[in-house]
């Protein structure tokens, strides 16, 4: 797989977890759009994986989504996941949402859900 390839990929999965993140919060577009000041358009083409969000934009959507912006990294590629850097133990929360996201049995919001639920239970 060519590089631009990979990243398209990687642009396509961030645009459907920020999608996902949304329809979990119940915010239409438009109001993501409100809360972040964004326009309408410009979070459409990040949710198609159209564009490359800044890491300026990754933050004011992980604070309106209500998701650590480390995991909006984690998605857009930027950061490795916490297992990659945990090393051979491949045991902790990263490891987790990994097999959760990469689940092809589940749907965009049955793995927005599942995600929410194990975060959930990892702040007790």
């Amino acid at each position: 797989m060519a590089m631009t390839d990979a990243w398209d990929a990687q642009m396509k999965a961030l645009g459907g977890f920020i999608r996902s993140q949304r329809k979990l919060a119940n915010l239409s577009l438009r109001q993501l759009a409100d809360l972040t000041s964004l326009s309408n358009p410009y979070l459409s083409q990040i949710e198609r994986g159209l564009h490359q969000p800044s890491v300026r934009v990754l933050r004011l959507l992980a604070d309106a989504l209500d998701v650590s912006a480390e995991s909006l990294l984690t998605e857009a590629g930027l950061l490795e996941h916490a297992a990659d850097q945990a090393g051979e133990d491949g045991g902790g929360a990263g490891s987790v949402e990994s097999v959760i996201r990469a689940d092809a049995r589940l749907d965009d919001e049955q793995k927005a859900a599942l995600l929410a639920v194990y975060r959930s239970m990892l702040r007790d």
